[in-house]
């Protein structure tokens, strides 16, 4: 199954929420995600630009799509992100295919 890399912030409101009320919130990730048949392989908070990071497996891209659209609905967050992870292999493939595009420069 394909991963996924998610970076998330939280909106002030959602902070002063957990702040009030602490709770793990990699559990209700977890349940997202296998309720598309997915598996959550990791969730951290962090400083810098984004407040959180999340490893995910998903079927397929409309699984996590599908995910990324709940919770960004859901009001409690400021950013979301979501970056599709490829394997080494997968990558090599793109190579030897991107090696058979007849790409040409604009202007070209």
């Amino acid at each position: 199954m394909p991963l996924y890399l998610s970076r998330f912030s939280y909106t002030p409101e959602t902070w002063a929420r957990l702040i009030g009320r602490p709770e793990d919130r990699a559990e209700a990730a977890r349940s997202y995600i296998e309720s598309v048949g997915g598996k959550l392989h990791g969730f951290w908070y962090a400083f810098g630009t984004h407040d959180g990071y999340n490893l995910w497996e998903a079927p397929d891209n409309v699984s996590m799509a599908a995910v990324a659209l709940a919770i960004s609905g859901g009001g409690a967050l400021s950013s979301f992100e979501t970056t599709v992870l490829l394997t080494v292999d997968e990558t090599i493939e793109a190579l030897r295919t991107a090696g058979q595009v007849q790409y040409r420069a604009p202007g070209a």
